[in-house]
């Protein structure tokens, strides 16, 4: 070809240009392969909803022994007389203890949600918001692993924002925590 040789430098040029585009390619296609089997695409729709966060609740110190519930810590400390046990319902509504890592926070910043649920582990725990005078499902829910759980969400409702879970399989209702947003 009498073209490549009035101008080896440029022909030489232009193939240093193709194959270097041509690598580009294939390992931008490669990382993003990669990146997106190790979990690490851009859907930040499920990133909520997924159970993951980096929030790690504060280490409390643990016992081979079940800890003994307030109200039994208050009959043995109380003079021996004994208290009437609960209803089952009233336990039932406080097996799940929620916790949230911040109190005050502008819109659509995130709120750190963490608790234990006795005996719940692999349990799903629903997020819901007081809305207009009933509970509302947001779209958010978490797993138990061992007894604890802990998530987060956004939300750019502001105000007083009530918040709890709900086993998703025992209708199990935490507490409810407020948290002011604005």
């Amino acid at each position: 070809m009498p073209e490549h040789r009035e101008h080896p430098v440029l022909w030489g040029l232009l193939a240093l240009v193709a194959v270097a585009a041509a690598v580009g390619v294939l390992l931008g296609v490669g990382a993003l392969g990669l990146s997106r089997s190790v979990g690490l695409g851009g859907d930040t729709a499920n990133a909520a909803s997924d159970g993951g966060s980096m929030y790690l609740p504060k280490p409390s110190p643990t016992s081979s022994s079940a800890p003994a519930s307030p109200k039994e810590t208050q009959a043995s400390e109380g003079g021996g007389s004994q208290p009437s046990k609960p209803s089952s319902s009233a336990t039932k509504e406080h097996d799940i203890t929620l916790t949230a890592g911040q109190q005050s926070v502008a819109p659509m910043a995130q709120i750190d949600l963490s608790g234990t649920y006795p005996g719940g582990n692999g349990a799903i725990l629903q997020v819901q918001r007081f809305e207009e005078g009933t509970w509302a499902d947001f779209p958010v829910t978490t797993s138990v692993n061992g007894e604890a759980f802990s998530t987060y969400i956004m939300t750019g409702r502001s105000g007083l924002n009530r918040i709890r879970v709900v086993d998703t399989n025992t209708g199990t209702k935490s507490n409810e925590v407020k948290i002011h947003i604005g």
